[in-house]
C-alpha cells in the first residue's frame, strides 16, 4: 500500500523547519552566557558527614531581586526545575520540600541561614537569585558548603526570561559534572513520532492517521512538531551532534530516510527509488548511517555515507533485517532478524563480519546499544500478547527485565549516559513515551496526547547553545 506524496517541495519543507527553529530557539536555545563572578571562588566537591551516604542538598526558592510577578516565578521556576533535574540522576538524598519550606528564605545571597539547613542535616544549599536586566534576566547560582561556608560552585547566566528552565538545566549538568564526575542529561532532547494533531493521509489510504516527527527536553517539556508534511512519519534518531534527525517518511510513496538539518531548516533526502528504507541510525561519529531497505529484494542492513553515498549492503540473508544499532565504538551493529523463523537481536561487524546471534528468546526486536561504560543492548522482549523491556550485559550474556506486563512496552533508547531508558507503552491506554532508569526504577510519563512511538534520545549538547 503506498501513500501520496505531499505536494510541498523541500524546499518548502526546508522553510517550515527554519520557522520552527526561530520559534523554538526563542524559548530553549537562546543566547547563553555562563561565568564564574568575580571574585572566583573555590572549587571542591561536598560529600556527606554520614558515612558513604549522598550528600543532602536543600534547594529552595531563589531569591528574586524585583517584585513583579514574571521575576519571582522566574525564581520559583528555576529551583523547580534544578530540584527535578538533580533528583533524576539521583546522585544526591535531596531535602524534600515540604521541610524546605519551614527554613527561614533568604533575602541574598549573604545572608543564607546556613545554621538553620544544618538543623535538617543539610550538607549544602544551592541558593540563586534572579535579576531582570532589559529585556533578559540575570541568575546567579551558588553551592554553599554547610559545613564550611564556602560556595563550592558558582555560576551566572543571562538570557531571555524563556530561557529559564534551560539555566536550570545547565546548571544541572555542571554540578553533576563538578560533584560526581557525571554526565548528566538535563540539557539532552527526545523525538518521536505522535499522530496527536488528529491529521489524516489523504488520497489512496482508507481513514489512515498522519505521523509526524516530534522534539521534547528530556523531561517532556516543550514538546514542538517538527515535520509538516501530511504522511505518515517514523523512526526518528538523533545525529550524534544533536544538530539533524534522520526518519523515514512515506511522503512520497514507499518510505525513504530523510534527515533534518534542524538548525539550518534543510531536509536531506538520503534514499529514493521504488524500494523500501527504513530505521535510519547515524554511526557514533556521525559520519555513516544504517539503515534497512528493500533495493536488493526482502529487507537487508546497509551502510552508506551520511548524505547517502555509497551505500554497502551488510547483510545477505532471505530473512528480514532491519532496525540496526552501533555499537559505541562504531565497529559491530546489532540488528533484528527473523531469519531462524522468529524476531531474534543478532550481532554483525560493520565491516559485515562476525555475525553472531544474540538472544533467544520467543520474539525480540528494536536492540538499542548502550554508550560508553555500559556494554548492553536493551530490547523489546514478547511474553504472551504483550512485549517487555529486557537488557542483556554482553560481557557476561546476564539478561534484566526491566518492566513486568503493564500494557505492552517497545523501542527502548538509551540516555546518553546510559542510566535511563526510554521506550514506549500502552500501559496507560494508547502508546505513551516513559523513561525508566537502567535499573528498572523511577518510571516517568513524559507524553501524555495522542499516540506516541519510537522515542530516541540525543546526546547532552555542548555548554555553548548558539548554532
Amino acid at each position: 500500500m503506498t501513500v501520496n506524496p505531499s505536494r510541498a517541495a523541500l524546499s518548502a519543507f526546508a522553510l517550515t523547519a527554519a520557522l520552527l527553529l526561530l520559534r523554538s530557539s526563542a524559548r530553549v536555545t537562546p543566547a547563553l552566557q555562563a561565568q564564574a563572578p568575580q571574585p572566583p571562588e573555590i572549587s571542591t566537591t561536598i560529600s556527606s558527614d554520614q558515612g558513604g551516604r549522598p550528600p543532602r542538598f536543600a534547594i529552595p526558592d531563589f531569591i528574586a531581586l524585583a517584585s513583579d510577578e514574571e521575576t519571582r516565578e522566574a525564581a520559583r521556576t528555576i529551583a523547580r526545575v534544578l530540584w527535578d533535574d538533580l533528583a533524576f540522576e539521583r546522585e544526591f538524598a535531596l531535602i524534600p520540600r515540604d521541610v524546605i519550606s519551614t527554613i527561614p528564605a533568604a533575602t541574598s545571597l549573604a545572608d543564607v541561614p546556613l545554621d538553620r539547613w544544618r538543623e535538617v542535616n543539610a550538607d549544602g544549599v544551592i541558593v540563586g537569585t534572579v535579576q531582570k536586566t532589559g529585556t533578559n534576566i540575570r541568575v546567579e547560582i551558588r553551592l554553599l558548603n554547610v559545613r564550611t561556608r564556602q560556595a563550592v560552585f558558582s555560576q551566572v547566566y543571562t538570557g531571555a526570561l524563556t530561557s529559564q528552565r534551560l539555566f536550570a538545566h545547565s546548571a544541572a549538568d555542571e554540578i553533576h559534572q563538578q560533584q560526581r564526575g557525571l554526565v548528566g542529561v538535563a540539557r539532552s532532547k527526545l523525538t518521536f513520532n505522535s499522530d496527536r494533531d488528529g491529521e489524516r493521509i489523504t488520497g489512496t489510504v482508507e481513514n489512515r492517521s498522519v505521523r509526524e516527527i516530534y522534539i521534547a527536553d528530556y523531561d517532556g517539556e516543550n514538546q514542538r512538531r517538527l515535520t509538516v508534511q501530511r504522511s505518515l512519519n517514523i523512526n526518528s534518531t538523533w545525529s550524534p551532534d544533536a544538530r539533524s534527525i534522520a526518519y523515514a517518511s512515506y511522503r512520497r510513496g514507499p518510505p525513504q530516510i530523510f534527515v533534518s538539518n534542524i538548525y539550518q531548516g534543510t531536509l536531506e533526502e538520503l534514499t529514493k527509488g521504488p524500494s523500501q528504507s527504513v530505521t535510519p541510525a547515524f554511526s557514533p561519529d556521525g559520519t555513516r548511517i544504517a539503515y534497512a531497505s528493500t533495493r536488493d529484494g526482502n529487507f537487508e542492513i546497509y551502510v552508506a555515507n551520511r548524505d547517502g553515498s555509497n551505500p554497502r549492503r551488510l547483510t545477505n540473508h532471505p530473512g528480514a533485517d532491519i532496525t540496526p544499532t552501533w555499537s559505541p565504538s562504531g565497529t559491530q551493529i546489532a540488528f533484528t532478524s527473523d531469519r531462524t523463523g522468529t524476531p531474534q537481536i543478532y550481532i554483525v561487524g560493520s565491516d559485515g563480519l562476525g555475525l553472531r546471534q544474540l538472544t533467544h528468546e520467543t520474539y525480540a526486536d528494536r536492540a538499542t546499544w548502550s554508550p560508553a561504560p555500559f556494554n548492553e543492548i536493551a530490547y523489546a522482549s514478547r511474553n504472551g500478547n504483550s512485549n517487555d523491556i529486557k537488557v542483556v550485559e554482553l560481557a557476561t550474556g546476564a539478561v534484566r527485565q526491566l518492566t513486568f506486563g503493564e500494557g505492552t512496552n517497545e523501542s527502548p533508547a538509551f540516555a546518553p549516559n546510559g542510566r535511563h531508558i526510554a521506550f514506549a507503552s500502552t500501559r496507560t491506554g494508547k502508546f505513551q513515551i516513559y523513561t525508566l532508569a537502567r535499573d528498572g526504577k523511577d518510571l516517568k510519563q513524559i507524553t501524555r496526547t495522542g499516540a506516541n512511538y519510537q522515542p530516541n534520545w540525543s546526546r547532552s549538547p555542548e555548554t555553548k547553545t548558539q548554532p
